[in-house]
């Protein structure tokens, strides 16, 4: 209709003026409505075309619209990446991973949910973030896919009697003043005195690292932490390998990866890219 005539939309749309003629005789097949006729003024609506053509025209600029959102999304010209994770996640991993994802995707901006493996569970289900960290071996529901993992230290105050020791075992600690963090439903620690059938007495629970390390400094009692909170810190304690080791996993939970945004498709991959210089 914009040219006035089967000819010249065949030349411009790179088709046969034959080929032209059929997808409008199978168009007007498939809706049961003749659409045009041909006179000496060229190509003209029929009195059904003419009703039909502004929906027709709305249609296609919504397929030019719907094609520009796609490649605007998969070139991550916009987004939001919405993660659930804890205390030493987003004080380590998150702010050098997140400058390098925003030195490519500048426009996609962050959400970050900070709580336990209950709470990051529980954020997964009602949708509000997109994905989360928790330890692989606590109970959410959800299949999760181990990223890496590493060592917890036993934490002492200074001059304790148990600084003496090269390292420290569960049973040296059984019956000390225990104090840690708050995770939710899991607590690696606690898994591992069950395993060993040690009964320990947990005097404070914390949902911050720091608040636990600082209780420790104090002599408020003795912790079990992991490697990655103590990093770059300088609390006035004493840090004892655990013999033998005790490891921390760091996993991450989603729904599905079809319900997934394609920004934090793209930020799970630019974690696994830098798995090795993530430490747990």
């Amino acid at each position: 209709m914009e040219v006035g005539s089967f000819t010249k939309a065949a030349e411009i749309l790179g088709y046969t003026q034959s080929a032209i003629s059929q997808m409008i005789s199978s168009l007007e097949k498939e809706m049961s409505i003749k659409l045009l006729y041909r006179s000496k003024r060229g190509v003209q609506l029929t009195p059904e075309g003419e009703e039909v053509y502004p929906f027709i025209q709305k249609l296609l600029t919504q397929q030019v619209l719907l094609s520009e959102k796609v490649t605007q999304i998969n070139h991550l010209e916009s987004g939001v990446v919405r993660i659930g994770a804890y205390a030493s996640i987003s004080r380590h991993w998150l702010p050098k991973i997140i400058k390098q994802f925003q030195a490519q995707y500048p426009k996609v901006k962050f959400v970050i949910h900070q709580g336990d493996y209950t709470t990051i569970t529980q954020w997964i289900s009602n949708g509000e973030v997109d994905f989360g960290f928790i330890s692989p071996d606590a109970p959410s529901g959800y299949e999760s896919e181990l990223v890496v993992q590493g060592k917890f230290v036993a934490v002492l105050p200074k001059h304790h009697r148990l600084s003496q020791q090269v390292s420290v075992t569960l049973q040296d600690l059984q019956h000390e003043s225990l104090l840690l963090i708050e995770e939710g439903n899991f607590s690696e620690p606690l898994e591992a005195f069950r395993q060993q059938q040690l009964e320990v007495d947990v005097k404070i629970w914390a949902h911050d690292d720091d608040t636990v390390a600082m209780m420790v400094q104090e002599g408020l009692g003795v912790s079990i932490l992991p490697e990655l909170v103590l990093q770059g810190t300088n609390y006035q304690v004493d840090l004892k390998p655990l013999q033998p080791t005790l490891y921390r996993k760091v996993g991450i939970i989603k729904k599905d990866d079809n319900s997934l945004p394609i920004a934090s498709k793209y930020f799970i991959d630019l974690i696994h890219q830098n798995i090795n210089s993530l430490k747990a």
